[in-house]
């Protein structure tokens, strides 16, 4: 049997085969074809058209401008009508040239210089949003024109520092940000002078604007989102600790020190078995705002202080501190080292007295000096070598 071409297979079957349709768009024409799809697929994934805003994604940005270049000449409406199915180019052209713009063109009026013949699609010279939104975060400053009124402060903050009455911490261990706290931020210590009203973000969170002043003599009116996660991208972003403004001990304050009561260590007089037997090393530590002989007045009569008399055997005046706070971190230092011990009160009821340590006079000395540069929070007590331990 003879072999049969295709067309004769069809002229047996009566169907004429078509001539293959040649494409007479041009190549520009096949371009802005192709560019619309790219709108026309944004519009299907997003349910919206492209817009403008710096807040927007480069793409989005770039399709905005491309569609504001189409709707503006009459030419491109008319190549485009038949695909134009969500009704994208009715709009009133645009006021502005109706030269065509490549995309070369558009990327610089978004102000990105493209490199070589790129892929649009490829983000080799353009930087993820969020690094350039972090950057913006950062740059976006403008002259500090009352600066005068914080140079004071920072160089205070400097000495602080230098002394080691403050020290720095690296930001996320808190990320709480309050008025007047300082941070170091792109190499530069930022003071946060004030805050604003709290508002709601498009999401549902809350946000508010702050000023932040920094020491080279600028500020920023940076979001607090804003600001804490740049200082949380910051390889050398750090909180700069707040030593409680002014001298936590002493015998003698300042005119302006508040004073806020004083830390006591009690040793007992108890004649109970466990405590007679290690009377000078077990010792109560505790804060009070009044005096301490009239804390200890009624202290035979008390299973706080073990139902017997006691002798003071130091005490450490306090200014400008919050006494419920210090007396917290006292006990978390030295928990480890707690009292365990059962007596009978006045009723014959069991209690387990509580602020009773068996730790040495002289690791309570160095407490209250950890506690006065502002290091407190790094150590924990150790039993089993009789000192203070720096958390690994």
């Amino acid at each position: 049997m003879a072999d049969i071409s295709d067309d004769d297979l069809l002229a047996e079957l009566g169907a004429a085969p078509e001539a293959k349709k040649q494409s007479t768009r041009t190549p520009r024409e096949e371009r802005i074809i192709a560019g619309f799809e790219d709108i026309l697929r944004f519009r299907e994934e997003h349910g919206r058209v492209p817009q403008h805003g710096e807040e927007r994604d480069i793409f989005e940005r770039l399709y905005a401008m491309r569609l504001d270049r189409l709707r503006a000449q009459e030419d491109c409406r008319t190549l485009l009508r038949e695909f134009d199915r969500y009704g994208l180019l009715p709009t009133p052209p645009a006021a502005g040239n109706d030269e065509e713009m490549d995309d070369d063109a558009l990327l610089a009026e978004l102000g990105v210089e493209p490199i070589g013949d790129v892929d649009l699609t490829e983000l080799t010279h353009v930087k993820p949003r969020t690094e350039v939104r972090a950057a913006e975060e950062v740059a976006d400053r403008t002259p500090c024109v009352d600066f005068e009124t914080f140079k004071p402060l920072f160089a205070r903050v400097r000495d602080d520092l230098d002394k080691a009455t403050r020290e720095t911490r690296r930001f996320g261990e808190d990320a709480d940000v309050k008025q007047g706290e300082f941070f170091i931020l792109g190499g530069q210590m930022a003071l946060v002078a004030a805050l604003g009203d709290e508002f709601k973000t498009d999401y549902g969170r809350p946000d508010r604007r702050l000023r932040v002043v920094f020491d080279n003599g600028t500020e920023s009116d940076l979001l607090l989102r804003s600001f804490q996660r740049a200082l949380y991208k910051d390889d050398a972003g750090r909180r700069i600790t707040d030593p409680n403004a002014g001298p936590l001990f002493g015998g003698a304050a300042d005119d302006e020190d508040l004073a806020s009561g004083t830390i006591y260590v009690l040793r007992s007089k108890s004649d109970h078995p466990d405590v007679a037997a290690h009377r000078d090393l077990i010792h109560k530590v505790g804060v009070t705002g009044g005096t301490v002989e009239a804390r200890i007045a009624q202290a035979a009569l008390d299973s706080t202080y073990l139902l017997a008399d006691v002798e003071v055997v130091a005490t450490y005046k306090l200014f400008n501190i919050n006494r419920t706070r210090l007396e917290n971190v006292l006990h978390r230092v030295l928990s480890p080292a707690r009292l365990d011990l059962t007596i009978q009160d006045r009723f014959g009821n069991p209690v387990k007295p509580k602020e009773w340590y068996l730790v040495p006079l002289h690791v309570i000395d160095e407490v209250v000096a950890k506690v006065k540069d502002g290091t407190i929070r790094s150590y924990e007590y150790d039993p089993s070598a009789a000192m203070l331990r720096r958390f690994s």
